[in-house]
């Protein structure tokens, strides 16, 4: 998400009680930025260099929250702000990074991808934030600014609401990965159940390789023992210490629920809003000012491969711009092709891993029937007959139970196992795409210096799962009002092991369904994530020779009004250039 515009950023300079020469020198530095990126056509930068220079002037600093969902961030940022403005819940909640920022009121709005502004009341939020009611950001919001009176926040900080992993999800995972670079500082929320690992440690360690203030944070404490939060707090600091190669300050053990609801034992709350306020006081206006900075450094490197693009186009031959364009067609219709190629390897691997996983899916549930029956076996004399209705009841949720008990935990070794196996076929389909991109950059192809230099061969599913258990509510229920009054008839006619037979019979059929969607579900993300991967690659390469056919274009305009109008070009690429070296 992009921070908010106003009519004039210099007539915000100086708004916020900070350090007002260097907000106002950086501010002027990014809407310098902004006015070269605007001649040479590069709206975007324009447009994030404009926005970039309002939040440095009013001394605003952004501090993300991240982890895995079910961590509980949204309701650790409401807890800390003092009011529910955030959606929260038990599936994937957020979808959209939302910031959270100061308000004399409570306020909400949302920026849509043409760059408008929609106000919101707070209760509505959840309709474009929320995973649930705008999955995988179908909307097309870009982002979500919750205005807040909270004393917290009076002094420039503002927290962000980051969309949560799962395993991968596609388009929030990729929403979440675009903001690192918008990140001043992180509170990294993890658990002790799960601890930290994956893709979650993957994201701390981008944002950690940014930022120096993390603020490490062990979250649903009330959940927990002593020892698993202590285990945890050692496994993450250990961890996290070897992948960034520095010390970890202390981690803060809290339950952001008990807090919101003014319960339970304060645990570390009181150090942790200590932390905060220190952050502000001590680091704020550092903050601030590295953003700036942060943001000139990479603005302005897209500015300087846009003049590098147009220049050569400007130098060379046509002729020579147009047999570069041919080779990079060439490259990526050789690219098409070998996808195609390794599309059937991958239809033989796929049968494979479904054998393998179908396998997998036969032991677990003989280990799991076998597991559950005797389980019911020995629940069952403490189940009071009574009512036979009450009766069947009462063993149908211990078959729904039992079943539950063993298929959700079995789901996450699944797709634990799904995910290594995915990454061992799609590494494949990686190592073809890397290899295109270096033939393109020895190729001394100047545009691919805006591209990323490879994509992840370390990145897990692509779709997020599907998985939910199917209790079979109808089928619990008796299955007619005859059986109905037979239950109620129970002393009379003996249907007391009728009723358990049928209960016995839905604990093998829950296992035997649930199952068998676990098996499903992780199969079928693979496909979908092959795909998807397939589709980035292809992006990629076609986004090369995007760039290089406008250069193209361009320098061909130029051309056509002759020498003059070339070299009047070539001058104002290097003045440009000259004034882009200059301001960072």
């Amino acid at each position: 998400m992009q921070e908010s515009t106003h009519s004039s950023a210099v007539q915000e300079f100086g708004s916020h009680p900070g350090d007002g020469s260097v907000t106002l020198d950086g501010a002027s530095r990014l809407l310098h930025v902004a006015d070269l990126a605007e001649e040479l056509g590069a709206e975007p930068v324009a447009e994030e260099a404009r926005e970039l220079a309002v939040r440095v002037s009013e001394g605003r600093f952004y501090v993300a929250c991240v982890g895995q969902f079910k961590r509980g961030k949204s309701t650790l940022l409401n807890a800390l702000v003092g009011h529910a403005v955030v959606p929260t819940g038990f599936i994937p909640v957020t979808a959209v990074p939302t910031v959270i920022r100061f308000g004399e009121h409570l306020h909400a709005r949302i920026r849509m991808r043409d760059g408008s502004w929609r106000d919101v009341a707070i209760a509505d939020l959840k309709e474009y934030v929320t995973e649930e009611l705008n999955p995988e950001n179908k909307k097309g919001v870009d982002g979500a600014e919750v205005f807040v009176p909270s004393p917290l926040l009076s002094s420039g900080m503002c927290f962000v609401d980051t969309p949560g992993l799962g395993s991968v999800f596609t388009g929030n995972t990729a929403t979440t990965q675009a903001f690192i670079p918008h990140i001043d500082a992180a509170l990294v929320v993890v658990g002790a159940d799960p601890p930290i690992a994956g893709e979650e440690l993957a994201l701390v360690e981008a944002v950690g390789r940014q930022v120096q203030d993390l603020i490490l944070i062990i979250n649903k404490a009330d959940r927990t023992s002593d020892a698993e939060r202590a285990a945890a707090v050692k496994f993450t600091r250990e961890v996290l210490e070897k992948r960034l190669g520095r010390p970890m300050g202390e981690v803060f053990e809290v339950s952001a629920a008990e807090r919101m609801e003014n319960r339970g034992s304060l645990r570390d709350w009181g150090d942790l809003l200590a932390s905060l306020h220190r952050l502000v006081g001590e680091s704020g206006r550092d903050l601030v000012r590295a953003a700036c900075e942060r943001g000139l450094q990479r603005l302005s490197e897209q500015l300087l491969a846009i003049i590098g693009e147009d220049r050569d186009a400007l130098q060379r031959p046509i002729e020579e711009s147009e047999r570069r364009i041919t080779l990079m067609k060439e490259t990526i219709s050789e690219a098409e092709r070998s996808m195609r190629e390794l599309n059937f390897l991958f239809m033989a691997e796929q049968q494979r891993i479904s054998d393998y996983f179908v396998e997998r899916r036969r032991r677990f549930f003989h280990s799991a029937l076998t597991e559950s029956e005797a389980e019911f076996r020995e629940r069952l004399p403490s189940i009071r007959v009574g009512f036979g209705p009450h009766f069947r009841r009462r063993l149908m949720q211990l078959a729904q139970e039992l079943s539950r008990s063993r298929v959700k935990p079995w789901l996450r070794s699944e797709q634990e196992e799904g995910e290594r196996q995915y990454r061992a076929v799609g590494i494949r389909f990686v190592e073809m795409g890397n290899t295109f991109l270096k033939k393109l950059a020895d190729a001394g192809l100047r545009e691919l210096t805006r591209m990323p230099h490879a994509l992840d061969p370390e990145k897990g599913f692509r779709v997020r799962s599907r998985f939910t258990f199917e209790d079979f509510i109808g089928t619990a229920q008796p299955p007619s009002p005859l059986r109905w009054i037979a239950d109620v008839l129970l002393p009379l006619v003996g249907a007391r092991r009728m009723i358990t037979n049928e209960a016995r019979e839905f604990l093998h059929h829950l296992l035997e369904v649930n199952s068998s969607r676990v098996q499903n579900d992780v199969l079928n993300r693979m496909q979908e994530s092959r795909e998807r991967l397939e589709v980035e690659i292809r992006k990629l390469l076609h986004e090369v020779n995007r760039i290089a056919e406008q250069a193209l274009e361009r320098a061909r305009k130029v051309k056509e009004e002759g020498m003059p109008a070339v070299q009047a070009a070539m001058e104002r690429l290097n003045q440009i250039e000259r004034d882009i070296l200059t301001l960072v």
